[in-house]
C-alpha cells in the first residue's frame, strides 16, 4: 500500500533499532503576510469617504490613508459574475458566470458551472501553506446545488476554503438570513429583538476563527474572504447607526451629487478635466418632487448610509483586532465592491423590493405609512435609483450596465509591510481578474499548472503588482470586455465602446435599446484616459476607431464564452430539475426558488398525508414558499385546514375550512385554479371533501424573493402574521406532502414588460 510522502526515518525490527521521521507540512514562502478581502455588494464609485462621500467610511479611509485608493478598478457589473472573476482570475463568461446563478442557462459561458480547470485562489493558497476561512456571501453555486440534499462541488469547502460561515444566495435579510455553518444549515444565535444582526455575527466568526488558527500555530498566514450581505438591498442596520444621519440628505440628490464631485476633485481622486456627467432623463429632478417623495426618500438614503457605516464599524473589528494582536502590519487588506449602486429599487424606491422584482406599482401612501419601520427587521427596503445614481459619481447609469457606473467601483489596498506609497491614488485600468494573480505574485507563489490533478487555464487577469510603489508605472491591463445581460462594452488601450442593450422589461430609459436586434445596437464611443465619466460620445467622429472597437469585441466574444447573445434573463431557466409531481417528507427546507415547485401563475395541487390526534395539539405549516415579503403557506391552526397567499407583504388572503379537521388518518388539499392572469381560487379539501373555498385576487407575479421553499416547517420570516412564531409542525402529525404543478405557467411577456416601464 503506497504512501502519499517520501519516509526519510529508519525502519527497524524493533522501535530501538529505528528513527522516526514525520512528513513535511506545507509552507508558505517566507513571510508569507495575511490576506483579508472584504467584498462588499451594490456599494457604488463614490459612497466611500475616501472616494467623495460623506458617509461615515472611517475604517475605509483610514485603510486608503495608510494604503491605496484605486481610481480605476472595474468589475462585471454584476455580483455573481464579479466573485467568479475574483475567485478564479478568469473572465465570468470563461469560468460558465456571465450572469447571477439565478439567471442560468444551457450555454458553456452562461450555465453558472465553474469547471475545476479554472481553480479558485483558496484552492491555491490553502495547497501552499495557508488557512482558509470564507465568511458572508457566496452565490458561486449553481441554483441545482443550493439544496441541503444536492451536490456540494462548488460550496465553499469544496473550493479551497476550510472553514465557512454565511449564505449561499444573492441577498439575505440581515435580521433572520438563511445560514450555512461549513457544509450544514444553521439558526442564528440571536433573535433580532436580542440585538441580532447578519454582519456583526459574520465578525464574531472570523475574530474566533484567527484565535483558533493562533492556538494552532502562531505564525501560519491565513487568506479570509469577507463577503458581507451590505449594501445589497434590504438596507437593514441598527437604529443607532441610522439615525445620526435624520436630516442629512434633505437637499436631495442632485446637491448631494455635486457636493460629492467636488470632493472628489479636491482630493486627487479624479484625473483633471474630468466632468460631471449629466443627469439622465429618467432620473427626475429633486426639486420636481413632492414634499411627501422628499421625505420618503431621503429616509430611505439615512438607512443606506447606517447600513454602510454599520459595515464600515464591523470591519473595523477585524483591523483593530489584527493591529492589537500584532498582525495588521503584514496583512494585505482590501476593501471592495462588486459592482455599481443599484438601481433595483426603482425610482420611487421601495418598502419591499419585491415590488420591483415583480413589475408591481408601489404606492408612495404605503411606503409612508411604514417610514418608520424603514431599514428594521419587518422592511425589505431600496433606496430609488436617484440616489444609485449619485452614487456612482461621476459615472454614467448603474449596476447591470456596461458604462462605468455599473462597471467602476472603489478599490482600496492597504499593506504596511510592503507599500512605501500612503495615501496615494493610482489612476491604471484595473479589473477583477488581476486580484488573484496579483496576490500570488506578492506572496510569492507560482500559479499551479494543475490542483487535484486538474491540468489549469492560464489566468485571464495579469498581476498589477507594479503599481503598488510607482503611479507612473505603465498599465498592464490593456484589453477588457464586459457583457452583461445583452448590454456590452471593449475597452483597449484608453478608448471604450459601449452599447446599452438590456432586458427589454429593464430598459428604464424609455427607449426601444432591449427591443433592438444586435445589429441595429447604437454604439457609443469615448477617449476614457480623457472622459473618464463617458460624456463626450466620439462615435461620429471616430467611426473607423469605433468599428476597430467592435471587431475587437467580436473576437474577445468568440474568445471567452460569451456567445450566443441573449438579452432575456432566463430565471429559473434550468428545467432538468422540473417535474410533475414533488413528494418530500417533513423536515425539509432551505430549497430555493430555482429548485422548488414552480407554482407561480399556473394551477396547482398541494396534497399532505397527516395524522390527527383526538386530542393534543395540531398546527403548524405543512408547506410554505416565501416569508414576510411575499410568498403562501398550507397550514393548520385551530384544528382546521388553511392556505394564505402573501401579495408582497401588504396583501393577505386566507381560505380557511369551514370545519375541523377529523382525528385518526386524512388527506387534506388545497387546489388553485388560474381563473385569470395573477388570480385564481383556491379550494380546500379533507379527502374527497370540500370544506372551504375562496377567491384569490393577484399572486406573486414572478418571484418570492430568497426566502425559501420547506415543508413542516417555516425557516425564516413569517409567511402570514397569523404564523407569526409558529415555525415546525407538530410533531407526528404530518407524514407526506405531494405538489403537482397543473399545465403551463400563465405568461404574459408583453404585460410584464409594460407593468415594468410603469413602475420604473
Amino acid at each position: 500500500m503506497g504512501t502519499q510522502h517520501t519516509f526519510t526515518g529508519v525502519v527497524g525490527r524493533t522501535f530501538a533499532d529505528s528513527t522516526p521521521a514525520w512528513p513535511e507540512l506545507e509552507q508558505a514562502p517566507p513571510g508569507a503576510p495575511n490576506v483579508v478581502l472584504v467584498l462588499l455588494d451594490d456599494v457604488g464609485y463614490a459612497q466611500f469617504g475616501c472616494y467623495g462621500s460623506d458617509i461615515a467610511t472611517p475604517t475605509f479611509d483610514r485603510l486608503a490613508g495608510g494604503g491605496l485608493r484605486y481610481a480605476n478598478y472595474h468589475t462585471t457589473a454584476l455580483c455573481s459574475p464579479t466573485r467568479a472573476c475574483l475567485m478564479t482570475g478568469r473572465n465570468h463568461h470563461a469560468s460558465g458566470m456571465a450572469r447571477i446563478v439565478e439567471f442560468s442557462s444551457g450555454f458553456p459561458g452562461y450555465d453558472a458551472t465553474i469547471q475545476p480547470e479554472n481553480g479558485f485562489l483558496p484552492e491555491v493558497l490553502v495547497r501552499n501553506g495557508y488557512a482558509t476561512f470564507a465568511l458572508g456571501k457566496w452565490h458561486l453555486a449553481p441554483a441545482s446545488e443550493m439544496t441541503l440534499g444536492g451536490p456540494r462541488h462548488r460550496w465553499p469547502l469544496s473550493k479551497g476554503f476550510e472553514r465557512y460561515y454565511g449564505f449561499l444566495a444573492g441577498e439575505t435579510d440581515q435580521y433572520h438570513p438563511d445560514l450555512i455553518a461549513d457544509n450544514h444549515q444553521v439558526l442564528p444565535p440571536r433573535s433580532p429583538e436580542e440585538g441580532y444582526h447578519l454582519t456583526e455575527d459574520l465578525v464574531d466568526h472570523a475574530l474566533d476563527w484567527v484565535k483558533d488558527l493562533r492556538a494552532y500555530s502562531p505564525t501560519k498566514p491565513f487568506f479570509m474572504y469577507v463577503a458581507p450581505g451590505a449594501c445589497h438591498a434590504p438596507h437593514q442596520a441598527p437604529p443607532e447607526f441610522i439615525e445620526p444621519y435624520r436630516g442629512r440628505f434633505d437637499q436631495g440628490w442632485d446637491r448631494w451629487r455635486e457636493a460629492l464631485f467636488q470632493r472628489q476633485v479636491d482630493s486627487g481622486l479624479l484625473r483633471p478635466g474630468t466632468e460631471l456627467s449629466e443627469r439622465p432623463t429618467w432620473v427626475p429632478a429633486w426639486d420636481a418632487l413632492s414634499a411627501d417623495e422628499q421625505r420618503l426618500y431621503a429616509r430611505m438614503m439615512e438607512v443606506y448610509a447606517g447600513f454602510l457605516t454599520h459595515t464600515d464599524a464591523q470591519v473595523g473589528r477585524i483591523v483593530d483586532f489584527l493591529e492589537q494582536h500584532g498582525e495588521l502590519e503584514n496583512t494585505i487588506f482590501i476593501v471592495m465592491s462588486d459592482n455599481g449602486a443599484s438601481a433595483e429599487g426603482g425610482p420611487s424606491g421601495s418598502f419591499n423590493e419585491q415590488y420591483f422584482f415583480n413589475f408591481v406599482p408601489e404606492s408612495l401612501a404605503e411606503n409612508l405609512a411604514r417610514i418608520d419601520d424603514l431599514g428594521g427587521p419587518h422592511a425589505n427596503n431600496h433606496y430609488p435609483w436617484g440616489w444609485a445614481w449619485a452614487g456612482n459619481t461621476p459615472l454614467k447609469r448603474f449596476k447591470r450596465d456596461t458604462h462605468e457606473g455599473g462597471v467602476c467601483d472603489p478599490f482600496v489596498i492597504h499593506w504596511p509591510a510592503r507599500l512605501r506609497a500612503e495615501g496615494e491614488t493610482r489612476q491604471q485600468y484595473v479589473h477583477a481578474i488581476d486580484i488573484a494573480p496579483t496576490l500570488l505574485d506578492l506572496i510569492g507563489i507560482e500559479p499551479p499548472s494543475e490542483i487535484a490533478g486538474v491540468p489549469q487555464s492560464p489566468y485571464d487577469g495579469v498581476s498589477i503588482a507594479s503599481t503598488l510603489d510607482d503611479a507612473a508605472a505603465p498599465e498592464v491591463h490593456h484589453t477588457q470586455y464586459y457583457e452583461m445581460l445583452g448590454s456590452r462594452a471593449i475597452y483597449h488601450e484608453g478608448w471604450k465602446a459601449v452599447v446599452f442593450h438590456p432586458p427589454a422589461a429593464m430598459a428604464y430609459d424609455g427607449t426601444d435599446a432591449g427591443r433592438r436586434s444586435f445589429d441595429d445596437d447604437i454604439w457609443e464611443l469615448y477617449h476614457v484616459a480623457a472622459d473618464f465619466s463617458e460624456v463626450h460620445d466620439l462615435a461620429a467622429e471616430h467611426p473607423e476607431k469605433l468599428r476597430e472597437m467592435q471587431e475587437l469585441w467580436w473576437r474577445e466574444a468568440e474568445r471567452f464564452q460569451v456567445l450566443p447573445l441573449n438579452n432575456q434573463p432566463g430565471r429559473f431557466g434550468d428545467t432538468r430539475f422540473r417535474r410533475e409531481r414533488y413528494v418530500y417528507l417533513p423536515g425539509v427546507s432551505s430549497i430555493p426558488e430555482a429548485m422548488a415547485p414552480n407554482l407561480r401563475n399556473r394551477g396547482f395541487r398541494i396534497s399532505a398525508a397527516l395524522h390527527v390526534p383526538s386530542d393534543g395539539p395540531c398546527e403548524g405549516v405543512i408547506v410554505g414558499h416565501g416569508g414576510h415579503s411575499g410568498g403562501y403557506a398550507l397550514y393548520l391552526a385551530g384544528g382546521r385546514l388553511h392556505y394564505v397567499n402573501n401579495l408582497l407583504g401588504t396583501t393577505y388572503t386566507t381560505v380557511s375550512a369551514e370545519v375541523d379537521l377529523p382525528a385518526g388518518e386524512v388527506l387534506v388539499a388545497v387546489e388553485f385554479t388560474a381563473t385569470g392572469r395573477f388570480q385564481g381560487e383556491a379550494q380546500l379539501w379533507y379527502g374527497d371533501v370540500p370544506v372551504g373555498r375562496g377567491a384569490i385576487p393577484m399572486t406573486t407575479p414572478l418571484t418570492y424573493g430568497v426566502d425559501p421553499f420547506s415543508v413542516g416547517r417555516q425557516r425564516m420570516t413569517p409567511i402570514s402574521p397569523a404564523l407569526h412564531g409558529q415555525a415546525e409542525i407538530t410533531p407526528g402529525v404530518l407524514h407526506s406532502v405531494v405538489v403537482e404543478p397543473q399545465g403551463r405557467p400563465w405568461r404574459d411577456p408583453e404585460g410584464e414588460a409594460r407593468a415594468a416601464l410603469a413602475t420604473q
